[in-house]
């Protein structure tokens, strides 16, 4: 299993937007493009990214494709209106909890 990491920071004052369009457009958008989410975490107090997601393909190959499409670079942009200092990689899925 090949698993995407993200990390972003949520624009200040942009908390609400933030919310509604990662739930109703960036979740489902993800699941429907064949990449599926594992983890969502929101940091609450200390260093580091405010938010860490991750999600899984079966294949490396798979990965590729769907970061490669249209698609994704739309819902990507449209999530970099809403965050700041968004990094995501790519790395070998360990069934655990990975940063």
């Amino acid at each position: 299993m090949i698993k995407l990491l993200m990390t972003w920071d949520i624009k200040d004052g942009h908390d609400r937007e933030y919310m509604q369009f990662i739930m109703q457009e960036f979740g489902p958008a993800m699941a429907e493009a064949g990449l599926h989410l594992t983890d969502a975490w929101l940091k609450m107090y200390g260093e580091g990214p405010q938010v860490l997601a991750g999600g899984i393909t079966e294949t490396l190959q798979r990965m590729h494709e769907i970061l490669a499409s249209e698609e994704w670079q739309e819902l990507e942009a449209k999530l970099l209106t809403f965050v700041n200092n968004y990094e995501r990689r790519i790395v070998q899925a360990t069934g655990g909890f990975q940063f």
